[in-house]
């Protein structure tokens, strides 16, 4: 075992945790993920009975008629969807960090109940569900940014994602929709509709909180002038260029196109250089939620470090 090589895969078979400074953020984020979506359950969603989606939505449910703890209710209605992720999405290796979320969500959901008044924030319903919504979803996305899931209907979507061939977008729309139901059941029907928005803005606040707000471009520009523009655009933006070799379909010629990553506010220069470059080029702008390497962020994570 005193092989490097073998110690990394003896860890990586038993989901052995990698104390380095870069998991230890991970788990940071995961915290405070679950931190924010307890705060969210506590301030907006319990107090205005909102379902949240999920297996939290049902502990709400249950709470409500019984009294019992929502954070041990989600900690039980996790069990069995943990055995499932433990057997189709990774054993060990998937464990370590859904454990973590579901278990300080739990915890965070319960203690903040002895701190925070048990009507909230307000009794508004609109604003309830758009602030539950978009405080619920800046948690979650905190919690994927550290690669973990929060468990319950995370669970199920990627089960259904990966062994049934079904989109995460309709995975959620599944499972989320029995817990509206559920709640709509026990309570009335214009909280379901309600519970639908939250699930909707929690759904956007999370893919924001996760990915970013998608301020990177990206450019692929088909034109016979790949040297000038290429020059252009590495001396004006100091932007990199990628030349990749392009054929025309229909007149079987070929043609470079160029291939480059830009922000959103240098997508008016871009235009403009290529315009005077070369006025007949054809080009496509489209989006990107993230750009490692040279010029954006750094792949590694040890140069991550050093800055």
């Amino acid at each position: 075992m005193d092989n490097p090589k073998k110690i990394l895969q003896f860890k990586q078979l038993w989901g052995v945790p990698d104390l380095s400074w870069h998991n230890l953020q991970d788990y940071l984020l995961i915290f405070l993920g679950a931190l924010v979506q307890a705060l969210a359950m506590r301030l907006f969603l319990v107090p205005a009975l909102l379902v949240s989606g999920g297996i939290s939505g049902l502990a709400q449910v249950i709470n409500y008629f019984t009294g019992w703890s929502i954070g041990i209710m989600v900690l039980i209605g996790n069990a069995p969807l943990f055995l499932l992720g433990w057997r189709y999405l990774g054993g060990r290796r998937f464990a370590t960090r859904t454990v973590w979320a579901i278990v300080i969500f739990s915890v965070l959901t319960d203690l903040l109940a002895w701190v925070i008044p048990p009507a909230g924030v307000t009794d508004d319903l609109v604003l309830n569900s758009l602030y539950g919504g978009l405080v619920f979803g800046v948690g979650l996305g905190l919690v994927y940014r550290g690669k973990g899931t929060s468990g319950g209907s995370d669970i199920l979507g990627l089960i259904l994602y990966r062994r049934k061939g079904i989109s995460m977008t309709q995975a959620y729309l599944l499972t989320d929709a029995i817990t509206v139901l559920a709640g709509g059941l026990a309570w009335n029907w214009e909280l379901a509709l309600y519970g639908m928005v939250v699930i909707y803005v929690s759904g956007i606040a999370a893919e924001l909180a996760s990915e970013g707000l998608g301020t990177l471009r990206t450019a692929m520009i088909v034109t016979n002038m790949p040297d000038e523009i290429s020059a252009r655009v590495m001396e004006v933006l100091e932007r990199g260029v990628t030349i990749l070799p392009g054929t025309g379909a229909y007149t079987h010629q070929s043609r470079p196109v160029l291939y480059c990553v830009i922000t959103r506010s240098e997508v008016n220069q871009l235009k403009e250089l290529v315009r005077e470059v070369d006025a007949k080029a054809f080009m496509v702008i489209g989006q990107a939620h993230e750009a490692l390497g040279e010029g954006f962020k750094p792949l590694k994570p040890e140069e991550r470090m050093e800055k």
